[in-house]
């Protein structure tokens, strides 16, 4: 079996759990190129084998004979190429390759011994040549002209073993090439030989029947997760192909739009409690995103820019830059506002590659970080709304990445990061952490993610962070040309997380402990070649000091300012679980249509109700404050100092929040 190998430019995925396969360059070229080795049969290096790369599209060659050691190598532009190679004695070898720009390919060339002797090949080709010229005469013939009007006409004195197999008959091809392509038919002995070469009484028309299938691309055994199709994975985009590439630039294009419908039908259609619901009765753009990969020669660089409601949503979870200033605010570290400067950007690093092993990447900047094992980007995901494990953990890191991959099957990857879904440093340590990748087999995955040391707790100097979040998945049914069902796969996910120092701890006395546990799994089924696509799942959430519950925007309430109304106190628990069904319509790899009903429950009044979490009259802008049932700030965060500024009983305002939820939402994703 000839083995294939592809290095390509490392290319980031963005997963969060995005899995993101990352070709290499190769230093110091800035087009492509291609290295090899030709060996014979019983795996030996073989040198003064003559290699022959074909530009299928320019028409370009480019010629190469093997060393001593078996070794060649080329230096072309990007596109695709036949690739052959031969030597006297033995068989012809020919496949077809890709080349990309500043990407090197790696091809192994396996030659077999012919089984005709060097002047027996001589001979051979100098027959070929004559009825090359003898078919090239009869075709300018009126017979001949008729002869291919007809759709199969054998000849009757020419031999079919020895019946050039070429793509037009009025074409002259490589005899060579003739030779390899009738392998397989017995050489002929030199009587035969000349009885074949007898003028044939008409020329078959033979062009389509005679034409060899093209080649299979061979398996890439050395760039990291390249040996098998992962496009299955909750996490990871299914694209299999990209529409544009230059050797340059990858440009990414994402548009997510939906219509939910939240049953509890809140007034100021607000949906509570979710990084990816937001809005009920209406339909609204979530994601609008334009970026892409930079890459030339060993150095990289991604950005991806965003609009629609995560440029909001996303940055009101991060109290670390905000500076807080209102009465009763927990603050925040400093100034300039990194909020904004960050809002619509939603990755944003450079880096090197260094050709150490199978890939070592260097990378500094904002990443989308990879704990909760679904995509902060929907379009990759099994369903819309995650569970709580995933949606209340982090979407994004600001720091320094390192990743290491020393097989093409396992990646770690440690980080040095300013804080837990951070823009700045919360207090007076930044945080460390790192993942561990391993995909051994195309239907299984195991990653691990941990995180520790960072102080990121607002107005808790003294408080560290530890987390751990491990998933596995398992693709256990594939058939991906049935038109029934088509494939199965499951996720499981585990999470577990604390924080300790400055009187808080992981298990420790009531009303200091801060923990977190929580779990989601989910069963995916696709049906006819996986057009479409049915997941069923859900988890639950236990935090017990409820610093991995997101606030609800409260009268515009973020996790800077809090709110009154739902305090985030050690010792104060939040009990969650939820499940969903979701459906997917997938007609082609860069769009889907989908439909999703959920259900999610808290043991205490978390989600929004019929009235809304909005106070009459709309924000008032003090939301760490209670606010009076005109609309007008209270003054206070104590709620007996309230009703005295308000005016004494039901002058203060309440937002209405319920222990359940139920919602139905459709849109659809496109990713180019």
């Amino acid at each position: 079996m000839i083995r294939k190998l592809l290095v390509l430019t490392a290319l980031p995925a963005c997963i969060a759990f995005q899995l993101t396969v990352l070709p290499a360059p190769v230093a110091g070229q800035s087009i492509g190129s291609l290295t090899g080795m030709v060996r014979d049969g019983a795996g030996k290096p073989l040198a003064d084998a003559q290699v022959l790369a074909h530009n299928i599209l320019t028409g370009a060659n480019f010629n190469a004979k093997s060393g001593a050691d078996g070794k060649f190598s080329f230096e072309m532009e990007p596109g695709k190429y036949d690739i052959s190679a031969v030597k006297d004695g033995f068989v012809k070898f020919s496949d077809r390759v890709k080349i990309a720009a500043s990407k090197t390919s790696h091809f192994e060339l396996t030659l077999t011994v012919s089984p005709v002797t060097s002047s027996q090949l001589a001979d051979e080709v100098a027959l070929l040549k004559t009825r090359i010229d003898q078919l090239e005469a009869e075709l300018k013939s009126k017979d001949a002209q008729d002869a291919r009007s007809s759709s199969l006409v054998a000849t009757t004195t020419t031999d079919p073993s020895l019946m050039p197999r070429f793509p037009n008959a009025a074409s002259k091809p490589d005899p060579l090439t003739m030779i390899a392509a009738n392998t397989a038919a017995p050489m002929a002995g030199s009587q035969a030989a000349v009885a074949s070469s007898t003028p044939a009484q008409k020329i078959p028309n033979v062009p389509e029947a005679l034409t060899a299938p093209e080649p299979n691309p061979g398996v890439d055994n050395f760039t990291p997760f390249a040996y098998g199709d992962f496009t299955w994975l909750n996490g990871t985009p299914r694209n299999k192909d990209t529409v544009l590439d230059t050797k340059f630039f990858t440009p990414e294009v994402r548009f997510d739009t939906h219509y939910m419908a939240d049953f509890n039908q809140p007034i100021d259609h607000t949906i509570v409690g979710a990084t990816e619901s937001f809005r009920s009765g209406e339909i609204q753009v979530e994601q609008i995103s334009v970026g892409g990969d930079f890459h030339w020669q060993n150095v990289r660089g991604r950005v991806l820019y965003m609009a629609g409601l995560f440029a909001t949503t996303t940055p009101r979870n991060d109290a670390s830059s905000a500076t807080g200033s209102a009465p009763g605010s927990t603050g925040g570290v400093g100034q300039w506002d990194l909020q904004n400067a960050y809002k619509y950007v939603s990755e944003a690093w450079g880096g090197y590659h260094f050709n150490v092993q199978h890939g070592l990447n260097v990378d500094a900047g904002i990443f989308v970080s990879y704990i909760g094992l679904f995509s902060y980007y929907n379009f990759d995901n099994w369903t819309y709304q995650p569970s709580y494990v995933s949606s209340n953990t982090p979407w994004f890191f600001n720091g320094l990445r390192v990743q290491w991959f020393p097989t093409n099957k396992l990646k770690i990857e440690p980080w040095f990061i300013n804080g837990w879904q951070s823009y700045a440093k919360f207090n007076g340590r930044p945080g460390i952490g790192g993942q561990l990748l391993w995909m051994p087999k195309e239907w299984f995955k195991l990653v691990a993610n941990q995180y520790a040391i960072g102080q990121d707790n607002i107005g808790l100097p003294n408080t560290e962070r530890i987390h751990t979040d491990d998933s596995i998945e398992v693709r256990y049914y594939n058939n991906p040309e049935s038109t029934r069902l088509s494939k199965m796969a499951f996720s499981i996910t585990g999470d577990a997380g604390c924080e300790h120092g400055g009187g808080l701890s992981c298990g420790g006395h009531a009303g200091g402990k801060e923990a977190f546990l929580g779990w989601m799994a989910y069963n995916r089924f696709w049906f006819n070649k996986d057009k479409f696509a049915i997941t069923l799942g859900g988890g639950m959430m236990n935090n017990p000091g409820r610093y991995l519950t997101l606030l609800p925007p409260i009268n515009g309430a973020t996790a800077a300012s809090g709110s009154p109304y739902f305090t985030e106190n050690p010792g104060q628990q939040a009990h969650m679980w939820d499940s969903t069904v979701t459906f997917h319509y997938m007609p082609k790899q860069y769009i889907t249509w989908w439909a999703e009903v959920g259900y999610r429950h808290s043991d205490i009044p978390y989600f929004a109700g019929r009235g809304g979490v909005t106070p009459p009259g709309g924000n008032n802008g003090v939301p760490n404050q209670f606010v009076c049932s005109n609309g007008a700030p209270a003054g206070t965060n104590d709620l007996t100092t309230a009703y005295a500024n308000c005016g004494g009983g039901g002058s203060v305002w309440f937002p209405d929040l319920r222990r359940s939820e139920s919602k139905l939402s459709v849109g659809v994703l496109v990713k180019f």
